[in-house]
């Protein structure tokens, strides 16, 4: 039977994108308006894996994601790097001179301001996804409105597109990571990074100590992220990306970190996105 993916959004956004990316254009797609939905989907079966960005070049990290793996206990098999390109685009026939607005989501709206400037006449307006508005722009027949979306969505949607990269900074790239319930069976040789979790005491140079041994077992630290411990206040957890040549070296980390951590947890081990 097909695997089920639940995205963050809607067909034809980079959630989509990803998920094609990994499955296949053939995937049996459940659209969540929102990463909690995501989650609960893969809690009740309705879903089998889920595709979730975690930080982006521009924007950072986005931490609730961090703290949504952690709390419901997913587990990370994947991730992809994906290069974000805003594209103008509207139904068929128009030209630029004829949209009044543009929707999309703030963040895409922001993203593409200065391109704007040159189009004082035309509105931008908020909305809660790109690809929804592309979606519905093609469904409802909308004249005069236009969407910032991935090419994904003209392509799905049938919609022209007016400009292409609108995007004022063009080098901004987002990590996606594939998440699930079960322990995904990455084999040995498919795995060079990890994600782990920890907690430590308030000891001067406790966090240093962890960063060495990372160092001697010759890991890669390529992300670090703390978040607050709710239940106790001043007290933090940390999140940790590792990429290393060597697994038997990861294990070895794994087994120090494991004894000298509190709460330590492995997210995932699972093979390098970054090319």
């Amino acid at each position: 039977m097909d695997k089920i993916i639940a995205i963050q959004g809607a067909e034809g956004s980079n959630h989509h994108k990803v998920a094609r990316d990994f499955y296949g254009t053939s995937i049996k797609l459940k659209e969540c308006m929102s990463f909690d939905i995501l989650v609960d989907s893969l809690l009740d079966g309705s879903a089998d894996l889920g595709v979730m960005a975690l930080e982006n070049t521009i924007a950072g990290s986005i931490i609730p994601n961090y703290a949504l793996i952690d709390k419901h206990n997913l587990h990370i098999t994947n991730e992809e790097y994906l290069n974000i390109h805003h594209h103008l685009m509207a139904l068929k026939g128009q030209q630029i001179e004829d949209i009044k607005e543009v929707w999309s989501h703030p963040m895409a709206l922001l993203q593409c301001k200065e391109f704007f400037k040159n189009y004082p006449q035309i509105k931008l307006v908020e909305d809660v996804d790109t690809a929804e508005v592309a979606k519905r722009i093609s469904k409802e027949n909308l004249k005069g409105i236009a969407a910032i979306a991935p090419k994904i969505a003209a392509e799905i949607f049938g919609l022209d597109i007016l400009e292409d990269e609108i995007q004022t900074i063009k080098d901004n790239s987002t990590r996606f990571v594939i998440v699930q319930t079960d322990q995904p069976k990455n084999g040995i040789d498919q795995i060079n990074k990890a994600s782990l979790k920890f907690q430590l005491n308030h000891k001067r140079g406790s966090l240093a100590a962890i960063l060495n041994v990372l160092s001697d077992c010759k890991m890669n630290l390529t992300k670090i992220q703390s978040l607050p411990v709710i239940e106790t206040p001043w007290k933090y957890s940390f999140f940790v990306d590792v990429t290393f040549d060597d697994y038997q070296d990861y294990k070895k980390a794994e087994s120090i970190i494991e004894i000298m951590a509190e709460e330590f947890k492995i997210l995932g081990t699972y093979k390098n996105g970054r090319k």
